[in-house]
């Protein structure tokens, strides 16, 4: 007669019992009676009310769902031969989208001749990937793909973390003025 290791309403071990038993059991306690473990020997299965049980595992995948960190890639276009000005302007967006908690695509655009010399644009990237080195790390390497050439840059934080140093921040800023 097959058999299963029978665990109680509350976590009990009752121990090993005759299926027949355990349904039984399962009816007079008006539970059901749900196999959790069908590879173990002898099974294991658990008196429970599986509507419940449905709901709860379905309410916790839920706000494992929502406290899911959405990653955000942001891109920033430059090319090769970008003004000193210019280029400060985009590594402040760089700067505030990795303070964000954002992955930063930086991608450089080639024209024409500048084909022809892409060690310019891997340098400036470089300098990019340099300048940003404190808020975030180079994830994937520069590399051409076809006109354009691509790197990746991830922040160190979180964007969790990001959030609540920012909310800190702006509770600190309404006490004081």
């Amino acid at each position: 007669m097959p058999e299963v290791r029978l665990v109680g309403p509350n976590g009990e071990q009752v121990g090993i019992v005759p299926i027949v038993k355990a349904l039984e059991l399962a009816r007079e306690a008006d539970l059901d009676l749900v196999e959790v473990a069908p590879t173990a020997r002898p099974p294991v299965a658990k008196l429970m009310d599986y509507g419940k049980f449905k709901y709860e595992s379905a309410m916790k995948a839920r706000e494992a769902r929502r406290n899911q960190a959405h990653t955000v890639i942001k891109e920033i276009k430059l090319r090769p031969k970008i003004d000193p000005h210019d280029y400060e302007t985009k590594k402040g967006h760089v700067v505030r989208f990795l303070k964000g908690g954002d992955k930063v695509k930086v991608t450089i655009m080639f024209r024409g001749r500048e084909q022809s010399r892409p060690e310019l644009g891997f340098r400036l990237l470089q300098r990019l990937a340099d300048d940003v080195a404190d808020l975030g790390f180079v994830e994937s390497r520069p590399k051409q793909d076809g006109r354009n050439m691509i790197m990746v840059i991830g922040p160190h934080k979180k964007k969790a973390e990001a959030r609540a140093e920012r909310n800190a921040a702006r509770a600190r800023a309404r006490a004081e003025g």
